[in-house]
């Protein structure tokens, strides 16, 4: 069994980084959006992706000396740190800068929908990483983050 390498503050600062990106990305496709509908959603989850900011934030009071109780391997944490390193909105400004690149507002919402799924996938992980009175907090995260899956896959029907 190896050693815990990363702290609650290094989990909660990845999570901050992802919806600081995630604000990036959707602002940015508004403003370049050709669709009203989609412009209206990505204003949308631009605010949404704010709010989990100040969620984040929160968590962050008191998590910073928090050491998980359990034991987890060196495996598993390589596995989660390929999984930050992999997903590019835990890579500061990186939202913006892909959101610059997409040319179509059908583009911008099959974007969005694998960012949300993204998001789901290291949020469950990380909610391993925080103490059991703030998993609540992280479980209202990913429910959200599955709302906003939801509607840009609602509105990608709608865009063509």
């Amino acid at each position: 069994m190896g050693q815990i390498n990363f702290s609650g503050c290094e989990i909660i600062e990845m999570g901050i980084q992802i919806e600081k990106n995630g604000r990036d990305f959707y602002k940015t496709l508004a403003e370049a959006s050709d669709s009203p509908e989609a412009k209206e959603v990505f204003e949308y989850l631009a605010k949404e992706e704010e709010g989990h900011i100040d969620v984040f934030q929160k968590l962050s009071e008191g998590l910073c000396d928090y050491e998980p109780k359990e034991v987890y391997t060196d495996e598993y944490f390589a596995y989660l740190r390929a999984l930050a390193e992999q997903y590019v909105f835990t890579q500061k400004d990186k939202g913006k800068k892909i959101a610059e690149k997409v040319k179509t507002s059908q583009e911008g919402l099959e974007l969005g929908i694998q960012f949300e799924k993204d998001s789901i996938l290291v949020f469950e992980e990380m909610k391993k990483f925080v103490s059991e009175k703030n998993r609540g907090l992280v479980d209202k995260l990913i429910a959200e983050e599955k709302k906003h899956l939801s509607r840009l896959s609602e509105i990608k029907e709608i865009v063509q």
